[in-house]
């Protein structure tokens, strides 16, 4: 009998040893393993596409691009020209691109969609609403969007740098640090763009960091990346390792207290996104594993910035507000209405320090080093191995 079953074994390409318990063995389930399961799944997909199926691919690979409030186009991924890439993150890749009808110059966001058709649907409903955020100076105008071949096309206006190529250069280039005068500037219009958003839109940012902080020579600071790309963020983060995300709040790292987004949330992003700009380094020492992000910033202390921090000075109030933004606890940590209130976001409003001159200087300097002002969104705890 053994002898059968080896032979019947070796039939199918299979070479078991034999012993004495072979007859009590679990014998391999060869066929299950080739079953074609996915057949159904090809098969479904097989036949001509439908009238309203092509139709339907028609609408999503065509979108309406608002130049200006007069100015709105029907267009399609033909009509625009790409200039090359000036981005790149976990979930994507920026283009500068040139709509060839008006020739206006914008960024175009492509992020890989894992959406379905009904989700698509609602996304481009709720651009609707993103583009009326263009009524806030703090917040990035959005032209409009498309979805192409299982990618969104976002299409917003182009600026000049982000906050998080900026500081690199200034702490690592010319081994400075930006101004404190700045970073109020900069703390004010974050601050202004979330509230704007929470208050007026209803939408919560959830990915607060020194990339989605952009300025322009003229002294513009804007933030980005919210609403529809948010939305698309999170949907490939539930395939993916969300929570390598380094500035993500306690309260949604912990499997434990994770009750959905809050704005408090925001404030601790931002609170680590401006110890990071103001130190030239991010807060918290490399991790090497989502383990050791969830025991560091849920199970330990909070950073804590001070007056004298390894050799550099800060004033009270950028230091309590810092801490502020940093309190662990997120019932404790205050709300948008609270932080415009706090005295160095009220030493902003009061003050008239020229951005435009300081953020063109450095890029001036950038320009003349042969380094793009461009981004390519490296984590920032890749960065500080090159500031040890």
């Amino acid at each position: 009998m053994a002898e059968t079953n080896q032979n019947t074994n070796q039939e199918h390409g299979m070479f078991l040893p034999l012993d004495a318990n072979y007859n009590n063995r679990k014998r391999p389930q060869k066929k299950l393993s080739f079953q074609p399961s996915p057949v159904p799944t090809i098969t479904s997909r097989t036949p001509p596409l439908s009238d309203k199926t092509r139709d339907r691919i028609k609408m999503q690979a065509t979108g309406k691009l608002q130049i200006a409030p007069n100015q709105i186009y029907d267009f399609t991924a033909d009509d625009l020209i790409d200039e090359g890439e000036i981005g790149r993150g976990a979930f994507g890749a920026v283009n500068r691109m040139k709509f060839i009808r008006t020739d206006t110059v914008m960024a175009v966001k492509r992020i890989r969609s894992t959406v379905d058709e009904k989700e698509q649907k609602q996304l481009l409903m709720d651009l609707e609403v993103v583009m009326k955020s263009n009524d806030c100076n703090t917040i990035v105008t959005f032209y409009g969007a498309l979805f192409k071949e299982g990618d969104c096309w976002i299409c917003m206006e182009l600026m000049d740098t982000s906050l998080d190529k900026f500081y690199k250069f200034i702490c690592e280039c010319q081994h400075d640090r930006i101004p404190e005068s700045i970073l109020c500037q900069i703390t004010l219009a974050t601050v202004r763009a979330l509230n704007y958003l929470k208050e007026e839109l209803k939408i919560i940012h959830r990915d607060v960091k020194p990339s989605n902080i952009l300025l322009k020579r003229n002294g513009d600071i804007k933030l980005c990346d919210f609403g529809i790309s948010g939305q698309l963020v999170d949907s490939i983060a539930r395939t993916k390792d969300a929570g390598c995300r380094p500035y993500m709040a306690p309260e949604r790292i912990d499997p434990q207290r994770a009750k959905g987004y809050d704005v408090r949330s925001d404030v601790w992003s931002l609170g680590i996104t401006l110890m990071e700009v103001a130190t030239g380094k991010f807060p918290y020492p490399k991790w090497g594993s989502v383990f050791e992000q969830l025991s560091q910033v849920v199970e330990g202390d909070p950073p804590r910035l001070s007056p004298s921090y390894n050799g550099m000075e800060f004033s009270t109030d950028f230091v309590n507000f810092v801490n502020t933004c940093l309190i662990k606890d997120e019932k404790d940590r205050p709300k948008y209405g609270k932080l415009l209130q706090h005295p160095f976001v009220q030493r902003a409003e009061k003050s008239h320090t020229d951005v435009s001159a300081y953020v063109g200087e450095v890029l001036e300097s950038m320009a003349n080093n042969g380094i793009t002002p461009f981004t390519t969104n490296l984590p920032a705890e890749r960065w500080n191995e090159s500031f040890n």
